[in-house]
This record gives C-alpha cells, structure tokens and sequence, in this order.
C-alpha cells in the first residue's frame, strides 16, 4: 500500500524503494511520452489528446510497481489512454481545429479534412507522414499489425487527397 489515496511517498536513495521507481519512472515518461502523446493527439485532438495521455500516465506511475516490467509499456498505456479519452470525446469537427490564427505552414483545410477520417486514417496519417514514425512503429504501440496501418495509411492519405482535391497525377 503506498498510503492514503494511492500516493507514493516521497523518499529516494534507497535501493529497492520509490526513489529508484521514481527514477525509472522518470527516464519512462522522457521516452515514451512524447510518443503516447502524439497517438493519443491523433486520436482525440490536442487538448483530450494530452489529457488522455495525462491520465495514462498518472495510471502507469499508480501502478508502476506491477506495470513497469510490461514489455510494451507504451502500447499498454496507449489502450489505457483510449480508454479514459472516450469518456469525454469532442465532436470531429473540433479535434484540430486552429480557429483564426493568421499565418499557416500547411493547407488551411487540412484540420478539418484530418477530423473526418477514422480515428485509425488519422492516427496511421499524423503518425507516419507528421512525425516520421515507421509503420512498424505505429504498429507496435497501436498492438496492430503492420499491413493494417499501412491499409488505413493508404486509405487515409487517399481520402485527404479527395476531400482537399489534391490530384495524384502532379
């Protein structure tokens, strides 16, 4: 038991005690988080994105004692985060939306057009072509098979293409 309300004590140095959980925990979170939070952001926008991955992740430290021998730990936390993000989902329209802020890097559509693909387009669309993951990658924390990411990658990008009409042939 690690007293009232789940929390840890505070207390470090000691071999086998919460300061080398801490530590652990910490190099954990450097990792792994940014990439949780990037799925979690594909799938439920910005702010559910980063709450879900919040939430996931004060899970795994609660739980860090019994989950960090998991040998997917960030595909685990992924499912949790999903898990607690489908409690308070925004509708599609407004997962990406960047509302009146002047100057763009990238199509103005394309908040919109990423909204209204599947949540399983958008994750393998922002994963891959956005942050540079491999399908291997995606596949690992999704627990989805490769060639299934690389169906909804394909799917995805063809459905953007359609919906900001942009023509495969240059």
């Amino acid at each position: 038991m690690h007293g009232a309300g789940g929390a840890k004590p505070a207390l470090t140095g000691v071999p086998g005690n919460v300061g080398d959980d801490q530590v652990a925990f910490e190099r954990f979170v450097a990792e792994a988080g940014p990439r949780l939070g990037r799925a979690l952001a594909a799938l439920y926008g910005f702010e559910d994105g980063r709450d879900a991955t919040a939430e996931a992740l004060a899970y795994a430290w609660e739980n860090w004692d019994r989950l960090q021998h998991i040998t997917n730990l960030p595909g685990y936390l992924f499912r949790v985060g999903q898990t607690r993000g489908r409690r308070r989902r925004q509708p599609a329209a407004a997962l990406f939306d960047i509302g009146e802020r002047g100057e763009y890097s990238f199509e103005p559509g394309l908040p919109k057009a990423l909204a209204a693909l599947t949540q399983r387009q958008r994750l393998a669309v922002v994963l891959v072509h956005g942050y540079g993951y491999t399908l291997r990658e995606v596949a690992e924390l999704t627990a989805i098979r490769p060639t299934t990411v690389q169906n909804h990658l394909g799917r995805g990008l063809s459905r953007l293409r359609s919906l900001l009409g942009v023509d495969d042939e240059g």
